[in-house]
C-alpha cells in the first residue's frame, strides 16, 4: 500500500489550511509553554500533538494510533499501522534534529552502532518572520542515503563533556533528505499574530464549574 501521508501534499484545501493555521497553532504552543518570556522544553510535546491532531483531522481518529509505548524511541504515532516520527526544528539551518534523547554517552554510542532508519518522518521547520516548511521524508529515501553515506556521516554524537541531551542526524544528511525529489514540501511563511493569551483562564473556568 502506498504511504497515505502523500495525500496531505496533494490536498489543495489542506495545504492552504496548513499554511494559514500552523504558524498560529505553533505560536499558541509557545505561549502555553512559556514562563517569563522563555519557551520551555514542553513546547516539543505540544507541537507534536498539533501535528498528530492534523493527521486525525485528515485521516480520522480510527486510523491514527497515538498510544505508542515509551520503548518505541523514535515513533510518535502510527498512521494506518505505519510508524511515523514527528520532528521540529527552529531557524534556517537543518542542524540539531534529534534521533534520540539521551545524556548517556555510552547509550549514544550504542544507538549509533545499532541505528537504521525505520519510519517515515514529518519535519516542521519553524522560521519566525521568514520562510520555513512542512516536509515529508519517506523511509525509503532515508534508507538510501544512510546506505550511501554510512552511519558516521548520517549520525552526529554529542561532544564529550557537554550536555546536549541527544544524538542528532547530521545537518548535511538532513539537508540532503529534504532536497530529495522523493520528499514532499509545503512552504510556510512563519508570521506571528497578536494573541491575547491567559494560561490560567481555562483552568479557572474549570474550577468555576459545579
Amino acid at each position: 500500500m502506498p504511504n497515505r501521508l502523500i495525500e496531505i501534499f496533494e490536498d489543495e484545501q489542506l495545504i492552504d489550511k496548513i499554511k494559514r493555521r500552523l504558524p498560529y497553532l505553533f505560536q499558541l504552543a509557545e505561549l502555553e509553554s512559556s514562563r517569563a518570556g522563555k519557551t520551555g522544553m514542553e513546547v516539543g510535546s505540544l507541537r507534536e500533538r498539533i501535528i498528530v491532531a492534523l493527521l486525525i483531522y485528515k485521516f480520522g481518529e480510527a486510523n491514527v494510533e497515538t498510544e505508542i509505548p515509551i520503548t518505541e524511541r523514535e515513533i510518535d504515532a502510527k498512521l494506518f499501522g505505519e510508524p511515523l516520527s514527528i520532528k521540529t526544528i527552529t531557524g534556517k539551518s537543518f542542524s540539531g534534529v534529534k534521533l534520540i534523547w539521551t545524556v548517556d554517552a555510552q547509550k549514544a554510542k550504542e544507538f549509533r552502532k545499532e541505528y537504521y532508519p525505520h519510519c517515515d518522518i514529518l519535519l516542521i521547520q519553524i522560521n519566525w518572520d521568514n520562510l520555513g516548511g512542512f516536509y515529508y521524508i519517506p523511509l525509503e529515501i532515508q534508507k538510501r542515503l544512510f546506505d550511501k553515506i554510512g552511519r558516521r556521516n548520517y549520525i552526529k554524537l554529542p561532544k564529550a563533556g557537554t550536555n546536549p541531551r541527544g544524538v542528532e542526524i547530521t545537518k548535511e544528511a538532513l539537508s540532503t533528505l529534504v532536497k530529495d525529489s522523493g520528499s514532499k514540501y509545503i512552504e510556510i511563511h512563519w508570521r506571528k499574530v497578536r494573541i491575547d493569551f491567559n494560561p490560567y483562564k481555562r483552568w479557572v473556568d474549570l474550577w468555576r464549574e459545579d
